[in-house]
């Protein structure tokens, strides 16, 4: 392949690799609808201005390289003024976070979502406070039954039959005595 052949347009997709030209018209004709070619221009664009588009996309992407670049050392530069003013990443960390709950705390969706839950938790209390005094009622029913009089005096009776009269503090050593053995204890 001879330097005369190369494709030397800066804009081109070709750039850089070489392209020989005697060998694009057969490629072309050989694809046909087969493949599509590098250089085939979308329908409706004359390459007038498929080179246009070219040349402005080539200055976009040199912006876009230029502007990382800037963006980088004032990073860096930022970084390093952190550095100087004794602010470490968790501190700057702890900012952001304090600062993004106050963002939400101060939303719409975050007070409407208060008030409902707030709602909700004095509706659920409320029907936590009815079903804890419907269960009073009923246990309070329950032991004033008959049945629960029985089972209350069997039990009374086996307590008694285990403990002893020492159970029902009325043996020596009872809260009740006026001098109890711990009195006598040294110091």
């Amino acid at each position: 392949m001879d330097p005369a052949s190369q494709d030397i347009n800066l804009n081109s997709p070709n750039k850089g690799l070489g392209v020989d030209r005697s060998d694009s018209l057969s490629d072309a004709s050989a694809e046909g609808a087969v493949g599509s070619s590098v250089s085939s221009l979308p329908p409706g664009l004359s390459e007038a201005e498929a080179e246009e588009l070219r040349s402005e996309l080539l200055k976009v992407e040199e912006e876009i390289s230029t502007l990382r670049q800037v963006l980088s050392a004032k990073e860096r530069h930022a970084t390093e003024l952190k550095r100087k003013l004794g602010l470490s990443p968790l501190d700057e960390l702890k900012q952001n976070f304090s600062k993004g709950w106050q963002e939400v705390q101060t939303s719409n969706a975050y007070k409407k979502t208060q008030e409902t839950l707030s709602k909700a938790g004095q509706t659920t209390s409320a029907a936590f406070s009815t079903v804890g005094t419907a269960i009073s009622r009923k246990l309070g029913d329950m032991r004033n039954s008959a049945t629960f009089k029985s089972f209350e005096d069997r039990v009374g009776n086996l307590k008694y039959k285990v403990v002893g009269a020492r159970g029902n503090g009325e043996a020596n050593g009872s809260p009740t005595d006026s001098s109890p053995a711990q009195d006598k204890a040294p110091f």
